[in-house]
């Protein structure tokens, strides 16, 4: 079968190149799956370039976390998909320790994968479980945010960013988000967003102090970092929480540590791979409940074809509007 290869750790995204392998076969209580559409991920090229905690089991290995395809063959012990059955990945460590989704099949464990929600399509599947569930890790991880909050989003056109503005609506809260796009802006506001702003718009932060008047944030979701992370502090109020989930800006040059014990701010960060696997399946049940009670689905950016690869991830250093996809067949 044809993949795209990472012959080593810290070669660098630019550096996966397209080849052949031989077609892997399911063991006991795994399905052979045949790769419709894969979702491409900033954590991708984080590990193709040393910065992100794998342990590959062997090399070359094939990135790729997302995808959604059709069950060819299972292994001894299955019961629970067929073959010629829609499934997606859920969890687990394709991609990372494991041979991913950037393939045109991929073997998995049973456990880690999910049938297609009723009424969704192959690429809302494909582009939906990973963003989704470390969006909802990261808005419902502190257990103690008020209800109906002020959640600021930054970042929040990517794909973990619109997944928190889509879901932090649906929970209810106030949603600010930040993009430095003005038509993405719009669609930020058609999808759940309560007021927009560009974070290069020096007053963006009084601007926002002013429009809520008395409240501040209460959390804050921060795919960036940076130098705005700054301004994140800045509009915090009494007790806010601050979940780090992104750096694509890179680290964070200095803060006044009086910001937090101040107004008693926490900072943390969260990571999907912290969840078990039974946590994962119950954050993307909850996930697609919410997204049905408000009528959404995952937004989908672009899609690429299979040979362009280095294109699509060329794409999401742009900056998309929601996922960017890879179509395999």
């Amino acid at each position: 079968m044809r993949a795209w290869l990472l012959d080593r750790m810290g070669d660098g995204i630019d550096q996966v190149h397209l080849g052949e392998v031989p077609d892997p076969s399911p063991a006991a209580n795994q399905v052979l799956i045949d790769l419709v559409f894969a979702g491409l991920n900033p954590a991708d090229r984080y590990l193709a370039e040393n910065l992100y905690p794998a342990k590959p089991q062997s090399f070359p290995l094939i990135l790729g976390r997302d995808g959604v395809g059709i069950v060819r063959a299972v292994g001894s012990g299955v019961t629970k998909f067929k073959v010629g059955q829609r499934v997606h990945i859920l969890h687990g460590f394709a991609g990372i320790n494991f041979n991913g989704t950037f393939a045109e099949r991929l073997v998995a464990d049973v456990d880690t994968l999910g049938a297609v929600p009723d009424g969704w399509t192959d690429e809302q599947a494909a582009a939906a479980p990973l963003v989704y569930e470390t969006a909802y890790q990261a808005i419902t991880h502190w257990g103690d945010v008020p209800d109906a909050a002020v959640v600021l989003v930054t970042g929040a056109s990517g794909g973990v960013g619109s997944a928190c503005v889509q879901l932090a609506k649906a929970m209810g809260h106030t949603v600010i988000g930040l993009s430095r796009d003005a038509e993405k802006a719009k669609k930020l506001r058609e999808i759940g967003t309560d007021i927009t702003f560009d974070p290069n718009d020096s007053t963006w932060t009084k601007s926002l102090k002013t429009q809520l008047g008395k409240r501040r944030v209460d959390l804050a979701v921060d795919n960036v970092g940076g130098r705005p992370f700054n301004d994140v502090l800045d509009v915090m109020g009494m007790n806010g929480r601050i979940t780090v989930v992104g750096r694509l800006a890179g680290p964070v040059p200095e803060f006044n540590t009086a910001s937090l014990f101040f107004r008693r701010l926490k900072i943390g960060g969260i990571a999907i791979h912290s969840y078990t696997g039974d946590a994962c399946t119950q954050a993307w049940r909850e996930c697609v409940a919410l997204l049905n009670q408000s009528g959404q689905r995952p937004l989908i950016d672009s899609i690429h074809p299979f040979e362009k690869l280095h294109d699509a991830f060329a794409r999401l250093e742009r900056g998309p509007m929601g996922k960017v996809l890879l179509r395999i067949k």
